[in-house]
């Protein structure tokens, strides 16, 4: 991977393929190998002419570990997207979140709108604006001396998670804990560009996709029959749903 400096934090990014760009935000614990790589995305983008930019999100993958939690959150991640596009040079792009990625591309897009050209939130639907309870568990668990100390289920789900990705877990507790900042139906209301939600009809943990939808003008919601948060993110129906969407902005 490549690496540039945002705002004196080194951030690990790939850039391949040619065409329009698509910039690509993973979710927490994630990585750009595990949420992109391994799951066929960038292939995907790639063979059907499109520029893919991904990074690892700070304090994941191979980009900086922070240990203080001012310096995570969702605008401040943000704006590590805004960076790289500067870098790069890019004027617009296609924005992919998954889970934590799509609440980051969000801020992006609220903050920065003609960065923007098209937004799809995947994992990641009403409980955008509704929020998510169990950090601190989330947090403990992470926290903990051995996965076999953590009880609660979805908070083992993530050290499990985090374990497998083989991130630095106190890097991520710290992320977890930052300020949550939220996000209004009024703000995703203003939102001028095409927006795409993707969801697992059983993820508990993203909420419905067509509820998030219609608080969003024009936006569409998709349900992808049978998947959960974690099994969602390489489902070859979520790619056609997104390929199809991008098709449209052509």
């Amino acid at each position: 991977m490549e690496t540039f400096i945002s705002d004196g934090i080194e951030i690990a990014y790939i850039d391949e393929g040619t065409g329009d760009p698509v910039l690509l935000i993973h979710g927490f614990a994630s990585n750009v190998a595990t949420n992109w790589v391994d799951t066929g995305w960038v292939n995907t983008l790639t063979q059907v002419s499109y520029r893919v930019i991904a990074y690892d999100n700070r304090g994941h993958g191979q980009s900086a570990k922070l240990y203080d939690v001012a310096a995570y959150g969702a605008p401040i991640m943000a704006e590590d997207a805004r960076r790289l596009l500067d870098h790069l040079g890019i004027e617009r792009a296609h924005v992919i979140g998954y889970s934590m990625g799509a609440r980051i591309a969000a801020f992006l897009a609220m903050a920065h709108p003609s960065r923007v050209r098209s937004l799809v939130f995947g994992g990641l639907g009403l409980n955008m604006v509704r929020g998510v309870a169990g950090t601190g568990p989330v947090a403990r668990a992470l926290e903990a001396d051995s996965i076999d100390e953590v009880t609660n289920p979805t908070a083992r789900t993530f050290r499990a998670f985090a374990e497998q990705t083989k991130s630095d877990l106190k890097a991520l507790a710290v992320c977890i804990r930052s300020s949550r900042a939220p996000i209004t139906a009024e703000a995703l209301g203003a939102l001028r560009c095409p927006v795409l939600v993707v969801v697992g009809e059983k993820d508990v943990i993203g909420g419905s996709a067509a509820e998030l939808a219609a608080l969003i003008p024009g936006a569409r919601g998709v349900e992808l029959p049978g998947r959960d948060h974690m099994k969602a993110v390489g489902d070859k129906e979520f790619k056609a749903a997104v390929l199809s969407f991008l098709a449209e902005q052509r």
